[in-house]
């Protein structure tokens, strides 16, 4: 039996904790908080998206930053692994759309009860509110951790499991990326993920908390279409946000932060244009002597109504039966090709995940050890790791969590 010292007590910390336990070790979850789990309660809006309930390689092909080292992690402990782990623990789950995987209940507050109470079976040691300022390496071996207070507690191996900087509020403060700085990891660029966007133009801001569901967006690097994607959206006072949005942040931000990009959003993405045609026409016909502004309240949500019909270029007052081909066809256009200037990502305040970490080229992707440091341990998302929303990325912190925590001698 060796003694385990756990930095972190989050999702992939308390899942580390849980499985070096089981093997018979003496286990010290070492947590900022007052409270477990923190960041944990508030994912999936307070309901914990706990994994995705596709298969393997879908799961893979949802990892955005070094998916080939997740392989062992993925297949080691699997999604359906996760789901009997919880199931075991007591917690129910069910799959939603998207294949979303969640608690029965709804709530959170039941996945980190359900790790309390296994902890506590498992008489691992918890030590709150308890701050680790140091991980203490002597030549190229764990020699134990330093806490704030000054006091050295001693341990055979070290788990690094401290999170990203995304929820700053939650404790991730970036303390696993200092440690394995120290320790001579390096670290790669970090910036916000799965995280909103900003866009230029001022309109933005009348169309403030209106949710557009059933669209289709395009993402474009000059000509280029670099995201497509279906889906819910939201428009914000700085931007857009919403499922699609986020998850596009992934796959576009390197270049998002580099240069300007454009966002095409189809309104209508059921109907051809043609199609869309033959409906505004028909519009346009039962409203023919209305003016323009007053004939086309069934297109699209009021909200829009004022930009779209300023951005159509025809006159408000305009009766409709006025209105040539070209100004129609040019207003259908718009519908299914309203475009935004994507000027940036926003900041890790809103981020759910953080891209960058330490380099997993210095990382054993079967153990989590570290390559150059004996028996320290880095999982989760301190990691350079991150996927799409959907249950990814937890799937992330148990699949290494579990490696680990198995893996210490």
């Amino acid at each position: 039996m060796s003694k385990v010292l756990i930095i972190g007590g989050g999702a992939a910390g308390m899942m580390a904790g849980v499985f070096a336990a089981r093997n018979g070790h003496e286990v010290h979850i070492f947590e900022k908080n007052e409270k477990l789990g923190k960041k944990l309660f508030i994912t999936g809006k307070g309901r914990c998206n706990i994994t995705n309930a596709a298969d393997i390689e879908t799961l893979l092909n949802a990892v955005v930053t070094n998916p080939k080292f997740l392989y062992s992690g993925f297949y080691s402990f699997t999604n359906d692994q996760v789901i009997d782990f919880f199931e075991e623990l007591g917690v129910k789950t069910k799959i939603e759309r998207g294949d979303r995987v969640f608690p029965a209940s709804d709530h959170s507050s039941d996945v980190i009860q359900a790790f309390s109470r296994e902890l506590k079976t498992l008489q691992v040691s918890i030590h709150l509110d308890t701050e680790v300022d140091k991980v203490i390496v002597k030549d190229h071996k764990i020699e134990g951790v330093q806490l704030k207070d000054g006091k050295i507690v001693k341990g055979d191996s070290c788990i690094v499991a401290t999170g990203g900087l995304s929820y700053a509020s939650t404790g991730s403060t970036g303390d696993g990326y200092r440690f394995a700085k120290e320790a001579g990891h390096q670290v790669t660029e970090l910036r916000p993920a799965l995280v909103p966007m900003e866009t230029k133009e001022p309109y933005v801001q009348e169309l403030q908390g209106l949710s557009l569901r059933n669209v289709e967006i395009r993402i474009l690097d000059d000509k280029k279409v670099i995201y497509k994607e279906f889906g819910e959206m939201l428009f914000t006072h700085y931007g857009v946000s919403g499922p699609l949005i986020i998850s596009a942040s992934s796959k576009v931000g390197d270049r998002l932060i580099k240069k300007n990009l454009t966002l095409s959003i189809d309104l209508k993405p059921a109907l051809s244009f043609e199609q869309l045609d033959a409906r505004v026409l028909r519009d346009f016909q039962e409203n023919r002597n209305k003016q323009f502004k007053n004939a086309v309240d069934k297109l699209f949500p009021a909200k829009l109504k004022p930009v779209l019909l300023e951005l159509s270029g025809i006159d408000l007052e305009k009766k409709v039966n006025e209105i040539s081909r070209e100004e129609r066809e040019r207003f259908v256009h718009l519908m299914k090709d309203f475009r935004l200037t994507l000027t940036g990502l926003r900041s890790f305040k809103e981020a759910i995940i953080t891209k960058g970490g330490v380099n997993v080229k210095e990382i054993d992707p079967g153990t989590m050890e570290s390559k150059s440091v004996d028996n320290l341990y880095f999982v989760g998302e301190v990691l350079d790791l991150d996927a799409l929303t959907g249950g990814f990325n937890l799937q992330i912190a148990w699949s290494t969590a579990y490696l680990a925590g198995n893996a210490i001698k």
